[in-house]
């Protein structure tokens, strides 16, 4: 398998961003990412899809689009929608509808910021996912980095503070988050999890002080969606389009905090009798499972298994533990960063079926 980075979840002048998409790709083309997905608000923008860049460095600029109920006070319900030909937004009003609607025309729904909570120092409100009754959408956005931003804003003093420290700023996903998403694949859901940037490069000022609310680059440095594919890139648009989004169907995929180190080269496997399987795949636990995770550096490593820790290791590269129990695993990698244990890595997980 070949791996991939892709910085998703990105608004710019189209919706309540700053930046063009020239800006974009300029941006990612100084850092190591190898795809980006722009998904502004309720409008799917046409004519922009393709490479970018020279000979030595290109990026694959896709659009999708974030859409929601605009009517609705105060907004809920954001779904990134990707793989459709045009603005799904007249859907929007009904979120089962909408999800409908895109399963039936070949696309994926991942349900935004799940847990996005109001911040009242800087008059934000609380956009979380409320109707959890729908079914059929593709994953969630397991770790939104500007959900989390939001969450550090206790008073304007955080917000400056922040603004100027952005590298001090993430954690990991919401544990609310981890907890849902655990609830949902222990019923038997495949529910892929992907990492959004939520990049918007605000203009925000406060007084005579004057910041953008991060550039770009600085978010394509950080929260990062790694998937896994057959093969490389091609630069064939639509055979590479296809293959990335069957990546994100089939769960091959993990979610990185590259800032303070990469975590490209993560694996994480299934070994059965007869077979081996990847992240996001299935597989009989008869005759016993072996899970083998390989970190790319030494770290702090977490299995777990239907939402609880079942396996703990400190400052390991390798890792892996056989099982007989059917279950849904997952793995989490930590590490020290400005002072602080911040998630690292969050891996989709291997279903191991009776």
């Amino acid at each position: 398998m070949n791996e991939i980075t892709v910085n998703l979840h990105i608004h710019t002048t189209y919706s309540d961003g700053t930046g063009s998409h020239q800006d974009l790709i300029q941006a990612a083309l100084q850092t190591q990412v190898d795809a980006i997905i722009a998904t502004d608000h309720n409008v799917r923008v046409q004519g922009l899809e393709g490479y970018y860049g020279d000979e030595e460095r290109s990026v694959l600029l896709l659009v999708g689009e974030e859409t929601h109920d605009r009517t609705r006070d105060p907004q809920k319900n954001h779904l990134l929608i990707f793989g459709m030909d045009e603005t799904m937004v007249d859907k929007a009003k009904d979120p089962q509808t909408l999800i409908e609607a895109v399963r039936k025309g070949g696309g994926l729904s991942f349900i935004a910021h799940p847990i996005d909570p109001a911040a009242p120092a800087v008059d934000q409100p609380n956009i979380s996912w409320v109707d959890w009754d729908v079914n059929g959408y593709t994953g969630i956005e397991l770790w939104n980095a500007f959900s989390e931003f939001k969450s550090l804003l206790k008073s304007k003093l955080h917000a400056i503070f922040y603004a100027y420290c952005p590298q001090r700023i993430a954690r990991g996903p919401f544990q609310e988050t981890l907890n849902r998403w655990d609830s949902l694949t222990s019923t038997g859901k495949r529910i892929t999890a992907v990492g959004g940037s939520d990049a918007h490069a605000l203009q925000a000022s406060m007084g005579p002080l004057q910041r953008t609310i991060f550039p770009y680059r600085f978010h394509f440095q950080g929260v990062n969606t790694h998937l896994l594919i057959p093969h490389p890139l091609r630069g064939n648009i639509n055979q590479d389009k296809e293959m990335i989004w069957q990546a994100f169907r089939e769960g091959h995929a993990f979610i990185g905090y590259d800032l303070p180190r990469t975590s490209k080269g993560f694996r994480y496997k299934a070994h059965g009798k007869n077979e081996t399987v990847i992240m996001g795949d299935e597989i009989s636990a008869k005759n016993g499972v072996t899970l083998q995770i390989t970190l790319p550096n030494r770290a702090e490593c977490h299995l777990i298994k239907d939402g609880k820790l079942l396996k703990h290791w400190e400052d390991r590269e390798i890792c892996s533990h056989t099982t007989t129990v059917p279950g849904v695993y997952r793995v989490e990698s930590y590490l020290y960063y400005k002072g602080k244990k911040r998630g690292w890595i969050y891996s989709n997980p291997i279903y191991v079926r009776p």
